[in-house]
């Protein structure tokens, strides 16, 4: 499986197994973010937590949104209801990775 960008290994791979738990239409601009979740799933596993979810989407929303965002503040510093917004991608995060765990999936 290729990404968008040629790219074809096991980042790529776990991140489109990211993306299907998502049904997320993956843009161009979205690959380094399906990437970096990608990463969360290796170093973090079931353990990752919509924190660190939202650490990854504010490392790239700071390249996709030079003039700043509302959104790029501390997690703790997020309404609830933002940070529950978080919530949908460390459980797709989560299920890959426990694909993962029982061989359900390479990578």
């Amino acid at each position: 499986m290729k990404d968008s960008a040629g790219a074809n290994n096991y980042i790529v791979e776990i991140a489109a197994h990211i993306t299907a738990q998502l049904r997320w239409d993956l843009k161009e601009k979205d690959v380094p973010l399906a990437r970096a979740y990608a990463l969360l799933c290796l170093v973090r596993g079931e353990a990752v937590t919509s924190r660190n979810v939202h650490d990854a989407w504010s490392a790239w929303a700071t390249g996709q949104y030079p003039g700043g965002h509302k959104s790029l503040k501390p997690f703790e510093d997020l309404t609830l209801e933002v940070q529950a917004l978080d919530n949908i991608y460390r459980d797709a995060i989560v299920a890959v990775a426990k694909m993962r765990s029982v061989g359900k999936i390479g990578a």
